[in-house]
């Protein structure tokens, strides 16, 4: 049984319905009866439904009142398109693949396009529909463009609602309880009791899982890039800093006091600059202290005893810290200073700096062009499901035919069982809306003022109900709006309702049969897939980071290890990324009822390709004494091992001991014992991402989006 709407969500469904019903009957009922347009009041009426209901836009008010009006130019470029392909079935139905596809897959592009896309569909589809009359075209557009221009005003005046909480804004408030505890382990007495449980805490508050979908940063743009880097990132340094806070203390550690006031410095600023949305100065003042840490802690004398190994360990998590605070600082200055240079960083890192916005939003979309995307398997899924429905619609001469097509754009789900779920509601509701208008169409006997009172009160209570109760419900007032909606336009009968439910029932064939043979099961086996090929790609880069900070190997061009490996892995990561995100939309349960830790995974392909970036760049010792080189050599051939093993996720899941590094002589360099340290904290956390996320856990029932780039 599904879970009752909060009040919350009651109340912004009514606030939508106000919204939408306001504008369509702002325009439906001035062309229908005081200029006498059927044609202006049909399109007047769907422009608000299209992006008001079947297009839920994300943001606040004026960001959604700033996305319609974007919208309305591919609005009616998409009903002069069809508007010219209405002349026959077959340019109409390669309209539709194209239109369909096109649209979709737009969506990996971010939010809005994601969110516009539904409601673009339908311009196309009013449109494309016989009878074949392009002189109804300037009537269309203006119906467009009346019903765009007042759901935007709507949006803007008409019970707005709350704002949402910005990512930034969330990213602002960790950092900033990042600065007080990094100061408060300055300090004499420490951290507070519980300040490692509240870091962590905060770390998972900054995932998408946890924000609405307007406020995710998911587009392809350079901003968007940055702010999720910058939050990742965040989620790291909290991590580290609860670790530290768990850590014995040191009064003789005088080098990671000074780097954790200058983290605490660079995250109080980093915070002011979010809130105000201005570039920071840059990264420099940290990088320097982290160049004066580094110095310091490898000309300490080792004495007899040399540094204990906690210590090590300690101001090895200090630097991991100092890396993560450097990565956010950099990510907000690239998000609100625009294209500019990434001077003495990881370039391979940061790689988006530099870019075009046209080339970022390239990458996005040929990156995705793969059969094993989940957006390019959707896509292709829409457009036929949409092409094949249009040409059964167009074939049969099914009156009021793109109930056909609308029928398989809001009933499809990504997996068969979903779609046939949702069908069965829909069908059920539909066949009871019908019944209910048939009844309707009959007692009024074409009295055209009942029609006209009622359709409003129909419309708030379809368009409230409606998305919090289900296809049942949404499809049987949907019926009963649109039913008293034609009544008025033009002389109907009962048998209205009657060419409803069989255009549904079409519609839901045809959404089934394309559910069943595209893709039936969704991302469950797309996701499984493409963490095996993350785990996959990242298992040699262990070893070539390795290499590369003991000089083994060729580092990249920017001193960080392997390019073609961290691209790779890169790309791997995002598209296991999209496939989790979605995942998480379905029912995950397996047969066997359990399922890998995915998001353990996400977070260690991220792992590695943070220390990738930077250990190259902070460790750099050639000479190591031979049983330091064979552990190193030991404990990365053991971690890259599992990294292979794991992406099979066997159901023990994998085993992951690495023993400490050997105990050296009291005149070992330094900065080799640095360096073992520094290895040691990386592989550690690497192999305990494995241990978690190869080992399988109970499945969890139907979640919304997770987090994207979640580490």
């Amino acid at each position: 049984m599904a879970p009752r709407p909060s009040l919350a969500a009651s109340v912004g469904a009514g606030r939508r319905a106000v919204r939408v019903t306001v504008s369509a009957a702002a325009g439906f009922y001035p062309a229908a009866y005081l200029l006498d347009q059927p044609v202006t009041a049909v399109y007047a009426l769907f422009t608000p439904i299209a992006l008001g209901v079947l297009s839920p836009l994300p943001g606040s008010g004026r960001g959604r009142a700033v996305t319609v009006l974007g919208a309305l130019p591919a609005a009616a470029a998409l009903a002069a398109l069809g508007t010219a392909l209405a002349v026959g079935t077959w340019p109409a139905v390669a309209g539709m693949l194209l239109v369909g596809f096109g649209l979709t897959f737009g969506a990996v592009c971010g939010p809005r396009p994601a969110g516009t896309a539904p409601g673009l569909q339908l311009f196309y589809i009013l449109a494309c529909f016989p009878p074949f009359a392009p002189q109804t075209l300037p009537q269309r557009l203006a119906g467009i463009a009346v019903g765009g221009l007042v759901l935007a005003l709507c949006e803007l005046a008409v019970l707005p609602d709350p704002p949402e909480p910005s990512y930034r804004g969330r990213i602002a408030d960790v950092l900033d309880l990042a600065a007080r505890s990094a100061t408060a382990l300055t300090r004499t007495g420490g951290t507070e009791p519980g300040a490692g449980g509240r870091l962590r805490e905060a770390g998972v508050e900054l995932r998408f899982s946890r924000l609405p979908a307007g406020a995710r940063p998911t587009g392809a743009g350079r901003r968007d890039r940055a702010l999720a880097q910058a939050g990742s990132a965040t989620r790291r340094l909290v991590d580290q800093l609860a670790a530290l806070c768990e850590m014995p203390r040191s009064a003789a550690d005088t080098a990671s006091y000074d780097l954790l006031r200058g983290v605490a410095a660079a995250c109080g600023e980093t915070a002011r600059s979010l809130r105000r949305r201005r570039r920071t100065a840059g990264p420099e003042l940290i990088e320097e202290m982290i160049a004066q840490f580094l110095v310091s802690r490898d000309a300490a004398p080792a004495g007899r005893t040399g540094r204990p190994h906690e210590l090590l360990r300690r101001q090895s998590t200090v630097l991991t810290v100092a890396v993560s605070a450097v990565t956010v600082r950099t990510a907000v200055a690239l998000a609100y200073g625009g294209r500019r240079p990434v001077h003495g960083l990881p370039r391979e890192q940061f790689w988006y700096a530099r870019l075009s916005t046209v080339r970022l939003f390239a990458v996005r979309l040929s990156g995705n062009l793969t059969r094993r995307s989940v957006v390019f398997q959707n896509a292709t899924r829409t457009a036929l499901g949409l092409s094949f429905a249009r040409l059964v619609a167009g074939s049969l001469d099914l009156s009021h035919g793109f109930w056909v097509l609308l029928a398989v754009l809001t009933l499809g789900r990504t997996t068969a069982g979903a779609t046939w779920s949702t069908v069965r509601a829909a069908v059920v509701g539909t066949l009871a809306g019908a019944l209910a208008a048939g009844l309707l169409l009959v007692e009024a006997a074409g009295g055209t003022e009942v029609y006209a009172c009622l359709l409003v009160p129909m419309m708030l209570v379809a368009f409230t109900v409606g998305p919090l109760e289900g296809p049942a419900w949404a499809q049987g007032l949907f019926t009963l709006v649109v039913s008293v909606a034609f009544a008025q336009i033009a002389p109907v009968t009962w048998r209205l309702a009657e060419m409803r439910v069989v255009d549904v029932l079409t519609g839901s064939a045809v959404g089934l049969l394309c559910g069943v043979l595209a893709w039936p099961f969704g991302a469950r086996a797309e996701t499984r897939r493409s963490m095996a090929a993350l785990l996959c790609a990242a298992a040699p880069l262990v070893r070539v980071t390795a290499d590369a900070a003991t000089g083994r190997g060729a580092p990249g061009r920017d001193g960080d290890a392997g390019g073609p490996a961290l691209r790779l892995t890169r790309h791997r990561l995002r598209m296991a990324e999209s496939a989790y995100a979605q995942y998480r939309t379905e029912p995950s349960a397996t047969a066997s009822g359990t399922e890998p830790d995915y998001l353990a995974a996400l977070n260690f392909g991220s792992r590695v390709l943070v220390g990738a970036h930077w250990l190259p760049r902070t460790d750099q010792v050639h000479d190591l004494p031979g049983p330091a080189r064979r552990w190193l050599r030991e404990v990365t051939a053991e971690v890259e091992a599992a990294t292979v093993r794991a992406a099979g996720f066997p159901p023990g899941g994998v085993r992951v001991r690495l023993r400490p590094p050997p105990p050296l002589t009291p005149t070992a360099p330094p900065a080799v014992l640095s360096l073992l340290s520094d290895m040691e904290v990386w592989l550690e956390a690497l192999a305990a991402e494995l241990r978690v996320g190869a080992a399988h856990r109970p499945a969890r029932p139907t979640a919304p989006a997770a987090a994207v780039r979640p580490s």
